[in-house]
């Protein structure tokens, strides 16, 4: 079984990489939704030096931007209060700000966020808008042109880049960005192995990826289907023969149903995987404590072996070793726990 890391500023030092991969890390992703491979040079230098270190031959994933919307960047991490107002603006364009007296809001020099414009044009009145992974969650109190106010419903910490989703909407984008046909053009000689398709909907994603990799003379690559939204669940079976690996994405998924949903639709997704013998990989949250604390949740671990219980090819750790406080000990504990489960299962 594969067990993933993310490269971030937590753990983003030789040494404890090297660690890392001793303790039982095979692959590690890099998250291109908030920089370029092609800055990202040192890092993966970092990271075949560790794997080398540590006897591994390293997986590396680049997970691209895909069709995904984003908030922008933000002078300052905005502290979103439950109760109070907050204007969204176009992205490309500068709202005066007098214009944010137009529809009412007291005080909103420091309470504006710029969002992209295809996202303003789908936006209606009471309508929800979750943000980073919907730890935040907004609704629609009013709109006038682009100008549109929303009240914060569950308050947090948003800093930029942070993700955006309309609950039961979809809206279409390109599958790749300018930036993801960067990336992948750069991927062969940072050591890529394998690319990660954000908010896959349709085969034609996965092959427009293909053509893509093929164009750039990386068709080796493996193609990691990230199912995020009820479209690609709904098309599941079309996109198997063009996937290497189906990717249970369950912190946007989670976005697109009530929460008490997702485990039934993780459970489908593997069942369906199984069938037809295609790997899969869970991933986000499976470690989330672990950001702040040194010890795991029981409910944590009991979800890893539920994921190598299912069948799961691969699980993935995201923020916990990106950002958080113990990235060691998270891989202890995720390779600790596969293992176990592994072991019973064998003899079971």
């Amino acid at each position: 079984m594969d067990i993933y890391g993310t490269i971030g500023p937590a753990c983003a030092d030789r040494k404890l990489l090297t660690e890392m991969f001793r303790l039982g890390m095979t692959g590690i992703r890099l998250n291109l939704s908030h920089a370029e491979l092609a800055v990202c040079q040192q890092w993966t230098e970092w990271i075949r030096d560790a794997a080398e270190a540590a006897g591994v031959i390293p997986q590396l994933l680049i997970d691209l931007q895909g069709p995904e919307l984003r908030i922008g960047a933000l002078e300052l991490p905005l502290e979103l209060t439950e109760g109070n107002e907050v204007l969204l603006k176009p992205l490309n364009r500068q709202q005066k700000d007098s214009q944010t007296q137009d529809i009412g809001m007291k005080n909103s020099a420091n309470n504006i966020l710029p969002v992209p414009d295809i996202l303003l044009s789908e936006l209606k009145q009471g309508q929800q808008i979750l943000l980073d992974d919907g730890k935040i969650l907004l609704t629609i109190k009013q709109r006038n042109n682009e100008q549109v106010c929303c009240l914060v419903q569950r308050g947090g910490l948003l800093t930029s880049r942070k993700s955006i989703a309309l609950s039961k909407t979809e809206i279409k984008l390109p599958t790749l960005t300018e930036s993801d046909q960067r990336n992948i053009r750069e991927a062969k000689k940072h050591g890529v192995t394998g690319v990660m398709l954000p908010f896959v909907r349709r085969a034609q994603d996965l092959q427009d990826l293909r053509q893509e990799l093929q164009n750039a003379g990386a068709a080796e690559l493996k193609i990691f289907a990230k199912i995020e939204n009820l479209e690609g669940v709904e098309n599941l079976n079309s996109l198997l023969p063009y996937a290497d690996q189906i990717v249970i994405a369950r912190g946007d998924l989670g976005n697109r149903m009530p929460m008490w949903e997702l485990p039934v639709v993780q459970a489908k997704i593997a069942a369906m995987c199984q069938k037809a013998g295609k790997p899969f990989m869970v991933v986000t949250q499976m470690l989330a404590s672990m950001e702040k604390n040194k010890v795991p949740t029981r409910a944590e671990v009991s979800d890893i072996f539920r994921a190598v219980s299912e069948g799961a090819a691969s699980v993935m750790v995201t923020g916990e070793t990106a950002a958080g406080s113990y990235p060691l000990e998270v891989i202890r504990y995720l390779c600790h726990t596969v293992e176990c489960a592994q072991a019973y299962l064998r003899q079971a």
